[in-house]
């Protein structure tokens, strides 16, 4: 676990903090931060491996809980977050099982959106279920309805926003009140936003989970995860992490870390050519509806603009048919990368139905508001006007 060691110069902007935080030169004093490719650390005596081992003593021990490449992308997504402390993982479901397994026993109950990630649904109803930790999905944009699923073994209210795929928005602040009146924790996936879009500890949240394999990489190309929080709160996640091993690699670390420097002009790149495209989509005969927080017609738009720095670079949108207008639409694109990864420089598109969301019930994607007729496109940094272009095509199908 990594400590944010860059509170005590809070006039550091957010844009130096992606580029500067974090960062701890070797004897060598090199400039860009160094990959520590190596399995383990030697020890000058049998005492200080004694004393790094019992944690009397800082430093490296194992790269499985203890590499100083990982560390400086914990240091620095701390920073970013406004955190006092960060775990880094294999991927972003690691991030989230790290976190569960740190805070929650057998007989523990969660309040979870039923708008969350398939693959985070899936964990929760399929395998916490299996070892006695129950949760209750319940919409995203009700508080009240967070508060009525409360039972007195309710530990976690666990929420994505924005959601994925449709963009609904969680009031962060009003449910973390909700909870914190019953001492129950909040954890928010920041997966869409990142801390430059919007920062949950700020609005009362107690942990951050992050999938670094999106925005933060944000060229598509390794796997990471991420929690950070109060020292208090993250402190039992390292102690997982050091026994059950969903441990980041070093080359990984590096590479979020160089993502991580061009963070903040992606992220208001890619938002500025995704309101474009939210625009242009509003406005298709063959569009029946589109799902994006900068648009005035999406129905937390005021609640996103107070609470976020920017729509974000997520628009979904449902066509006039379903699954097979749909398909058509993605079949007949040249341009954008039929993958249902997100967060890249290159646009993407997906058919959540039947990709993302596939493995959960009908009924559960129903509640959820998933369409066989919803499209999702995560915005890169094309030209607007090629995107649009290559969507006409198949829209113009239909």
């Amino acid at each position: 676990m990594a400590e944010n060691k860059h509170d005590a110069v809070p006039d550091y902007q957010l844009e130096t903090l992606a580029v500067r935080a974090g960062t701890a030169r070797s004897q060598f004093n090199e400039h860009s931060e160094a990959m520590y490719l190596t399995s383990s650390f030697v020890f000058d005596s049998a005492a200080q491996a004694a004393a790094r081992f019992s944690g009397a003593e800082e430093g490296c021990v194992y790269s499985r809980f203890t590499n100083p490449t990982v560390n400086a992308f914990q240091e620095r997504l701390a920073a970013l977050e406004g955190a006092e402390a960060g775990v880094a993982t294999a991927s972003g479901m690691s991030a989230i099982m790290a976190l569960i397994m740190a805070h929650l026993s057998a007989g523990d109950h969660i309040v979870a959106s039923n708008s969350l990630f398939g693959a985070t649904l899936q964990m929760f109803n399929n395998i916490l279920s299996r070892f006695g930790i129950e949760t209750t999905t319940v919409s995203q944009t009700d508080v009240g309805a967070w508060e009525a699923a409360i039972r007195p073994n309710t530990r976690l209210f666990f929420l994505e926003t924005p959601s994925n795929p449709l963009t609904e928005i969680a009031d962060i602040r009003a449910l973390c009140e909700v909870a914190h009146a019953r001492g129950i924790l909040v954890a928010v996936d920041n997966c869409f936003c990142t801390p430059i879009l919007q920062r949950p500890l700020d609005l009362g949240a107690d942990l951050v989970v992050h999938s670094a394999t999106k925005y933060l990489d944000g060229q598509g190309r390794v796997l990471g995860g991420a929690v950070v929080g109060p020292k208090k709160y993250i402190d039992p996640v390292f102690t997982f992490l050091r026994t059950a091993g969903p441990t980041l690699s070093a080359f990984n670390a590096w590479v979020l870390l160089k993502g991580i420097e061009t963070l903040q002009i992606r992220m208001e790149a890619q938002s500025a050519r995704a309101l474009q495209l939210a625009q242009w989509l509003e406005a298709h005969p063959k569009v029946a509806r589109v799902f994006y927080p900068g648009l005035p017609s999406h129905p937390q738009h005021a609640l996103a603009m107070r609470q976020q720095q920017g729509g974000g670079a997520i628009v979904s949108f449902e066509v006039k048919g379903a699954r097979a207008e749909a398909w058509r639409v993605v079949d007949s694109c040249r341009l954008l990368s039929i993958t249902a990864n997100l967060g890249d420089t290159k646009t993407t598109l997906t058919h959540p139905a039947s990709t993302t969301h596939g493995r959960i019930t009908p009924e559960a994607r129903a509640a959820a508001g998933i369409s066989e007729g919803l499209l999702r496109v995560a915005v890169g940094l094309e030209a607007v006007a090629d995107l649009q272009a290559d969507l006409d095509r198949g829209l113009s199908l239909i």
